[in-house]
């Protein structure tokens, strides 16, 4: 059987995607590729002069717009401005970063890639006609979610353990979202996917000694942004996905490869844990997701 790539992506014409993160690594190309398919591409990114950088070496039509997950005003300054759009790509994300915090008082990595992207999709909810993908990684098999502490104010701070939290999370709200659209009897769904090990500069900002040993397994190991972004690409392209669907590379272990449907661990099913995390989030946030 053949398999898939980015020539694969059917016509887009006439679509709109939102892809966060979208002026460098997967993002970029990520919307390069749907671009290329005649999708209009929002590059919604927290550095403009970098997005129109990278819109400009893009094919077809794309936009740039300010974005910074980890600034709610930003989020809601952002969603309010945008209009109908077929697919959001929750794509931005950090990784493995030391203890910081965003403008909102979040730890970082659960603050920018989980809560920062709950509320971009609950704010644009109404104006999405077709699907959320959301980006998570294989990581998130060493996730545990902590509903009494998400923001680690009173555990020691563990950077890989707030990454793994965080992918976590990307994985249990995608599955409560795709199982609350079904509930409200909604077209849309929620797919989630997974670069495998893929070079790009999110392994160049954990300010450790990590970077140094990344820089030498990314040129040895890790295979290309563009293969990485496949899985995302299928995700957000393919029509007979059904909702809840992961996607993941189809090699060992799921490090490199093309893009096929995988599973996710035990607890990224967790029912309970799921809407545990929805309603926190929606507190924290202050969004209020109405289908």
């Amino acid at each position: 059987m053949a398999k898939w790539t980015a020539a694969d992506i059917p016509d887009q014409s006439g679509r709109t995607f939102v892809v966060t993160g979208a002026n460098s690594g997967l993002g970029a190309v990520a919307a390069t590729e749907l671009a290329r398919a005649g999708a209009n591409v929002i590059v919604a990114c927290r550095d403009t002069k970098k997005g129109e950088q990278a819109a400009a070496a893009m094919p077809g039509q794309t936009e740039v717009r300010h974005l910074d997950l980890a600034d709610l005003a930003s989020i809601r300054a952002f969603a309010a401005d945008l209009g109908e759009i077929a697919v959001l790509v929750n794509n931005a994300g950090v990784m493995a970063t030391p203890k910081s915090r965003t403008k909102d008082g979040f730890e970082l990595q659960i603050g920018t890639n989980h809560l920062g992207h709950f509320a971009l999709t609950g704010l644009l909810l109404g104006r999405i006609t077709d699907r959320v993908v959301t980006m998570s990684s294989a990581a998130h098999r060493m996730g545990r979610i902590h509903l009494d502490d998400l923001n680690w104010d009173r555990r020691r701070y563990q950077r890989w353990q707030a990454y793994g939290q965080s992918k976590l999370a990307n994985l249990l709200f995608t599955y409560e979202l795709d199982r609350r659209f079904s509930a409200a009897g909604s077209t849309g769904k929620a797919l989630a996917a997974h670069p495998g090990y893929a070079a790009t500069n999110l392994q160049s900002h954990t300010d450790s000694f990590q970077d140094r040993v990344m820089s030498v397994t990314n040129c040895l190991v890790a295979q290309s942004a563009h293969m990485g972004a496949l899985p995302a690409l299928y995700a957000a392209t393919q029509p007979p996905l059904p909702g809840g669907s992961f996607i993941g590379p189809d090699g060992l272990f799921e490090q490199r490869g093309y893009p096929k449907t995988v599973r996710s661990s035990r607890r990224s099913y967790d029912e309970t844990t799921a809407a545990g995390l929805w309603n926190l989030s929606e507190t924290l946030t202050g969004v209020t997701v109405r289908f």
